[in-house]
């Protein structure tokens, strides 16, 4: 697999627009939500392409035929909390996954993941599994959520993100080569709080309407 394969930045005038949007800090909470689900399906749309498929014999109204089901039902493993936003948008396009979950938070010091809850199929050795987490920072929350399934038998994963930052993408790949990155925007890089630039800010907090957890000293003046 090449490095060109590992990433994939989905390129859409309908993407670029809604990314747009939500990068703007006075989109409201109602709007931010609705955008990032309908992100949400334009990016599985994208990311779930080659998810192979087997042959099933349907009667039409008309006559007998052949038709085309996806072969294996794919897991969808949201990180919590943010990667919920992105979850009713993948199931609009692959209504039947298995949702699985997994939630850390992120030390502000260290910057490191805390693990806190795990929800997840005993076997992933044959499903395709596909990581929703809005944000792809640091990368270290990513890289535990593909510890934590690879220690189930996953071996079939894509990673899928609205914006990546290079610095995660350098670590998600030098954890775990083989995992595919499907993300709506590369930006520029992190700054020295593990935010990303210029990104959109703490999805999380935006989604769900909380006190933001980004810094005092990088939030900007209202």
């Amino acid at each position: 697999m090449t490095q060109h394969e590992k990433l994939h930045v989905v390129n859409h005038p309908a993407v670029e627009d809604r990314l747009a949007r939500l990068r703007d800090r006075n989109t409201s909470t109602p709007v931010f939500r609705k955008l990032l689900e309908e992100l949400g399906a334009f990016l599985a749309y994208e990311a779930t392409r080659e998810l192979p498929l087997r042959d099933e014999p349907v009667t039409t109204p008309i006559t007998d035929t052949v038709a085309h089901r996806i072969a294996t039902r794919p897991v969808a493993a949201p990180i919590l909390r943010a990667g919920l936003g992105l979850l009713p948008g993948f199931l609009d396009v692959i209504d039947d996954a298995v949702v699985a979950h997994l939630g850390f938070y992120r030390d502000p010091q260290t910057l490191q993941p805390v693990p806190y809850y795990a929800n997840l199929p005993d076997d992933l050795s044959r499903r395709h599994v596909f990581v929703l987490d809005p944000m792809l920072a640091t990368g270290n929350s990513g890289a535990a959520a593909l510890d934590a399934l690879a220690s189930r038998g996953a071996t079939e994963v894509t990673f899928i993100s609205l914006i990546a930052a290079p610095e995660g993408v350098r670590t998600i790949h030098a954890a775990h080569p083989g995992v595919r990155i499907v993300t709506g925007a590369m930006d520029e890089r992190l700054n020295e709080h593990g935010y990303i630039v210029p990104g959109l800010g703490d999805a999380g907090d935006r989604m769900f309407g909380s006190t933001s957890s980004v810094p005092v000293a990088v939030r900007p003046r209202p």
